[in-house]
């Protein structure tokens, strides 16, 4: 299956150099977790805050199907 990949702020930097502003595309096996989808982009569960899959929050074991969006975001810092 294909899902795009949002990465924001901070975990741009696993993104793939070809990439346009953390975007992209990855295959993954059916039946994928977003555990699992974290592993495949080498983006530690620890570095992201907030995940979102086709908008709406979602956990670590949110099981992916094809042509999901998941977004990835880091802890924001401010003061």
């Amino acid at each position: 299956m294909r899902v795009e990949v949002r990465l924001y702020a901070t975990l741009r930097r696993y993104a793939p150099a070809e990439s346009a502003a953390g975007v992209f595309s990855t295959d993954l096996p059916a039946g994928r977790t977003v555990a699992d989808l974290l592993a495949a982009i080498h983006v530690a569960a620890a570095e992201v805050h907030m995940l979102m899959v086709n908008g709406v929050n979602t956990t670590v074991e949110h099981i992916l199907r094809d042509g999901d969006r998941v977004g990835l975001f880091p802890p924001v810092g401010g003061g």
